[in-house]
């Protein structure tokens, strides 16, 4: 059964990494004693050693050891024979060009539709949609193709924000932007405010959080959906 948290983000305002998730992690990894962090989507200024250390050091506050897959000289093993999957964020391009060039995008998706518990964050969200196509990040590489993990019917938008009513900002929102994507592609869009995650518990998926999220629809005005309601039959 699928055991999935897709969160919006690793850290909220005034907040530590993990800090508002760890009490729900805590019962989300509760049978798992290592998880297997997944830190490809940093492209610099951080290694994948200094990424899962400040992963490591937040798990330790729930007693749960953290391993990095840079660790291990068989990703893909590695992922076959992890207790529990965290993707962290980054730059999305980054993350699913990494995650191709290892050849773990499949075995990631066997494995938590098998049962593995995944947590993502940011990046490591995005990808849990249909495609990577609706993520906010620079396209610093290329990645063979956009297809991601989709865990969900629909593509995801994390850190959605809100048009500011007293800016004088004249550029592009975040909703005209996916009103584009919509113009090539029709699969649903949810917009995840930070504090907002997804549960995905076999065939549910609800949203979370105290925060509702807005919904996209090709060629329909979009809407908000309240926390605590069903999506598993958004397509």
């Amino acid at each position: 059964m699928r055991n999935i948290i897709i969160a919006s983000t690793s850290t909220l305002h005034n907040g530590t990494y993990l800090d508002y998730l760890l009490p729900l992690l805590e019962k989300h990894f509760k049978n798992a004693s290592t998880i297997l962090f997944i830190p490809y989507a940093r492209p610099g200024g951080i290694s994948h050693d200094e990424y899962t250390s400040i992963v490591r050091e937040s798990f330790l506050s729930i007693n749960k050891e953290v391993k990095g897959i840079h660790e291990f000289e068989n990703p893909q093993k590695a992922i076959e024979n992890a207790e529990a999957i965290f993707t962290g964020g980054g730059n999305t391009f980054v993350l699913v060009s990494e995650l191709y060039r290892n050849n773990v995008l499949d075995t990631i998706e066997k494995a938590v539709k098998n049962g593995t518990p995944y947590l993502g964050t940011s990046a490591g969200s995005n990808i849990c949609g249909l495609t990577m196509n609706t993520t906010n990040d620079m396209p610093i590489v290329y990645p063979p193709s956009f297809r991601t993990l989709g865990f969900v019917s629909f593509n995801i938008n994390p850190h959605y924000l809100d048009p500011d009513t007293n800016s004088k900002h004249m550029g592009e929102t975040r909703e005209t932007r996916i009103k584009e994507f919509h113009a090539y592609n029709p699969q649903p869009v949810l917009g995840l405010r930070e504090g907002s995650w997804l549960e995905v518990n076999g065939d549910s998926i609800k949203l979370k959080g105290e925060l509702t999220a807005r919904l996209f629809k090709q060629n329909q005005e979009p809407i908000e959906i309240e926390p605590e309601t069903e999506l598993n039959t958004l397509k």
